[in-house]
């Protein structure tokens, strides 16, 4: 879904469509959990985020004059993944492992790509996350974070290249 389409369909939204607004929860639930997860690192505060995001968005809809509305959620999403690591130190990993649920054949390859990810600064998964679940650009990506662009490319070339040296890709 374009920016475009999300802005129509949240247009639609503000006038009261439930069906327009599950059609932008189907198409976003899955990125925004993703980097809720990996801001969190805990599976259960994931899915708080999840459900705050989508009911501040059901509620309050961005108003019209915003034209990336996929960067505004995945701000709002990072945002509250924050808030809530500040109110529960130290995070937990437990039930991480139930959100991998992937079609991929090779489960434990999955795995090994998780754990890599989380073994990353939080400022370079988050940037990782950002960039490749949900869909930003990088400088919506820098403007999400309030980061320099320059900052925002040098985390995630830190990033893919430690990804590789963890996961021996070359």
């Amino acid at each position: 879904m374009t920016d475009e389409e999300l802005c129509a369909k949240l247009d639609q939204v503000r006038e009261g469509d439930m069906t327009a607004f599950e059609e932008i929860y189907c198409e976003l639930k899955t990125p925004v959990m993703t980097v809720a997860m990996r801001i969190t690192g805990d599976r259960h505060a994931a899915e708080d985020v999840l459900q705050e995001v989508f009911v501040k968005l059901y509620q309050s809809p961005p108003d019209p004059r915003i034209k990336k509305p996929r960067a505004y959620i995945f701000r709002m999403a990072r945002n509250l993944a924050i808030d809530g690591i500040r109110v529960q130190q130290p995070v937990s990993l437990d039930g991480y492992e139930d959100t991998l649920q992937s079609k991929d054949p090779d489960p434990a390859g999955r795995l090994d790509i998780e754990a890599a990810l989380m073994s990353l600064p939080s400022e370079q998964r988050q940037t990782v996350s950002l960039h490749l679940n949900g869909g930003l650009k990088f400088r919506e990506i820098a403007d999400i974070t309030e980061t320099p662009l320059g900052t925002v490319l040098w985390r995630y070339r830190k990033a893919i290249k430690r990804l590789q040296d963890l996961l021996e890709v070359k």
